[in-house]
């Protein structure tokens, strides 16, 4: 089997024309699985994939950025004529479906269980689909937050999503095919700890991991995609890509 990386969205904080909030499908061992839900990743999935046929969702935490669209699938699942065979499994911290049904102004989450599974994340979950090993680790972030390796075929994807410099990162990192990892600071800020990586952070972590190849992604408006991708292949020292929207990356071991 290959493994197979799509890039829906990139953006970070909102989403810009024509490039979506951060959302990414990782697809292999006849599994297709939306990592993160930015807004306007929906739609992106619709150009890769029937949605309906979507074997689960993970999410790496509740910011906008990343989950907003959930609520984009919901209505195309419950009035769409996109419904799926059965309810799709939705990986995300406690409180996912709380936040969703509260947006509907609804006290309970029980009415999407029609649509969406929603299981909790935790350090050190697991979760197969296929062909698929999704294993999840918490990353330091200002909210519950986690970051993803996928292994399949032999080949292994890892994604930051969003954290400031943490072990747990070069634990999920260890010599992956591809480090998706987040660039979206200039510099750190003083007065707490890092939530977020700087490019030099990124060059780092994929060194220090031994990772072949570092896809960089969410990188802020006070840098650009390119710049960013230069600062960190100047520290990593290895392949070093920028990451577009309707990019497909394809590993194998």
């Amino acid at each position: 089997m290959t493994l197979t990386l799509t890039v829906l969205g990139t953006a970070s904080p909102h989403p810009a024309p024509g490039r979506p909030c951060s959302g990414y499908l990782v697809s292999g061992g006849g599994a297709r699985v939306w990592v993160d839900a930015g807004p306007g990743t929906f739609g992106e999935v619709q150009r890769h994939t029937d949605p309906a046929r979507l074997d689960a969702v993970w999410i790496s935490h509740l910011h906008a950025d990343h989950s907003a669209d959930l609520l984009a699938a919901l209505y195309a699942f419950a009035y769409g004529g996109l419904t799926p065979p059965a309810p799709v499994p939705v990986y995300a911290p406690a409180g996912c479906a709380e936040r969703i049904a509260g947006f509907l102004g609804h006290p309970d989450p029980a009415p999407l269980a029609a649509v969406f599974d929603f299981r909790d994340l935790y350090d050190g979950h697991e979760a197969r689909h296929g062909g698929l090993r999704l294993t999840s680790r918490a990353v330091a972030h200002d909210a519950e937050a986690y970051g993803l390796r996928v292994e399949g075929g032999g080949a292994v994807l890892a994604y930051s999503g969003d954290s400031g410099p943490c072990p747990a990162l070069g634990e999920l990192a260890g010599s992956a095919d591809l480090l998706l990892c987040e660039a979206d600071t200039d510099r750190h800020a003083g007065g707490g700890a890092p939530v977020h990586l700087t490019p030099e952070d990124a060059g780092r972590l994929a060194r220090d991991a031994g990772v072949r190849r570092l896809l960089v992604t969410h990188v802020g408006p006070g840098l650009t995609r390119e710049d960013a991708t230069r600062r960190a292949a100047a520290v990593y020292g290895g392949r070093t890509d920028t990451a577009y929207e309707g990019d497909v990356h394809r590993l194998a071991n």
